[in-house]
């Protein structure tokens, strides 16, 4: 178990960096956006753009199911620091566009082949615990990455950080190469790597999104998914604005912003980990997404002084997190001759999730914020619903993840 524990700290290290990317240009919105010369619109369509391509991750998944997790895992490193360094040496926002497209599939490429490795590798029993350590590098980016890219933004321009990162991401790549395939052992490379099946190919590839559609259980799961993406994105997209708008917080104050929202996540993460397993799986689903519709209701009142902000947000943060990481255990359960797929699809749907949420943010902030903060509630609401039905769907069938 030793060499899994260490793979799972490198995991959390390869996220910090891809994550730092996907979230710096949140609380640097208006950041970004003047540097390339555009308004907050056209910022959030390309984040709609970005999230809605993040959804093409489905399509290598069976690769990863086929050709081995550590292909899948190489692909996506590879992706992101090839976008990472277009955006630092490329110019125009069309081309930044592109650049975030590619990190983003690079993300959402790498994670499901992570994710389905240690699905192979940990027992159910003690995946949920695995999986959400993993999680921490979504968090680290808020409390380690995007701090430090609000820095190499004031020292050395907006674009600065974007080198830093395809370094890192190169560096990924090259451990990943090196080391991951040559001491992870056998399971590294999936159980059907390297073997040589009829179904392999394109063959393949269609009956393992038929098993998906199939599946009623992972099309609720995946709709719950989606609600609860769209439900974190319209606050995700308008925050530092609001901040910004509210109390006058410049760049290193957002940087600090997001910090504490990070810590928030961190706890979240934190606490699944050291839950979910006793807990139970639809348990921790239905506390997490509970919580948050609770917050979301009250998070407008957060905005009477900026200390009273972070707490709201902090609390927000929290509890969402909370929520989506207790589903990727049950994600990784559901259909385990398509492990690697469904986790795919699952990150399908956060994506395209975030992509709606994107579209609607700024069209609800020109109400105002409480309006946004009414939106999650509904969402999350009705991501509720879906988690009752899929647990009347799971005892009817006997089965408890």
């Amino acid at each position: 178990m030793r060499h899994i524990r260490v793979q799972i700290l490198f995991f959390v290290a390869v996220k910090a960096v891809l994550n730092t990317m996907y979230r710096m240009i949140y609380p640097f919105l208006s950041v970004i956006a003047r540097g390339l010369g555009v308004d907050l619109r056209t910022m959030s369509l390309a984040l709609s753009v970005r999230a809605a391509c993040g959804a093409l991750g489905p399509l290598a998944a069976p690769l990863s199911d086929r050709k081995g997790r550590a292909f899948g895992m190489i692909l996506g490193v590879g992706l992101f620091t090839v976008g990472a360094a277009a955006a630092f040496f490329r110019s125009g926002f069309a081309l930044f566009v592109l650049a975030l497209v590619l990190t983003t599939i690079g993300k959402y490429v790498f994670e499901p082949a992570m994710q389905a490795h240690l699905g192979d590798v940990v027992p159910f029993a003690r995946r949920g615990r695995a999986l959400a350590i993993t999680e921490w590098g979504w968090s680290s980016a808020f409390i380690l990455g995007v701090p430090a890219a609000g820095f190499l933004m004031v020292r050395f321009g907006w674009r600065s950080p974007f080198l830093v990162l395809a370094g890192l991401g190169l560096a990924a790549a090259v451990v990943l190469k090196v080391f991951f395939l040559k001491k992870a052992g056998p399971e590294a490379v999936g159980p059907k790597a390297g073997r040589k099946t009829p179904g392999n190919g394109f063959g393949e590839h269609v009956e393992k999104y038929g098993v998906v559609f199939r599946s009623t259980a992972a099309r609720i799961a995946l709709a719950v998914i989606f609600l609860g993406s769209m439900a974190n994105e319209t606050v995700n997209v308008v925050f530092g604005v609001w901040l910004e708008d509210s109390f006058g917080l410049k760049i290193a104050a957002l940087g600090a912003a997001s910090a504490v929202i990070g810590l928030s996540e961190l706890g979240g993460e934190t606490l699944v980990a050291g839950t979910i397993d006793r807990l139970g799986k639809m348990r921790s689903l239905l506390l997490g997404f509970g919580a948050n519709t609770v917050v979301s209701l009250l998070l407008p009142l957060g905005g009477r002084s900026t200390g009273t902000a972070l707490v709201a947000l902090f609390a927000f943060y929290m509890t969402f997190e909370f929520a989506v990481v207790s589903v990727i255990p049950l994600m990784s359960e559901i259909l385990p001759d398509a492990r690697a797929t469904l986790l795919a699809f699952y990150t399908a749907a956060f994506s395209l999730g975030r992509a709606a949420g994107a579209w609607v943010s700024p069209l609800l902030y020109r109400i105002g914020f409480p309006a946004v903060a009414l939106a999650a509630v509904a969402l999350d609401v009705l991501a509720l619903l879906g988690l009752l039905c899929l647990g009347r769907l799971f005892r009817a069938a006997g089965r408890t993840p």
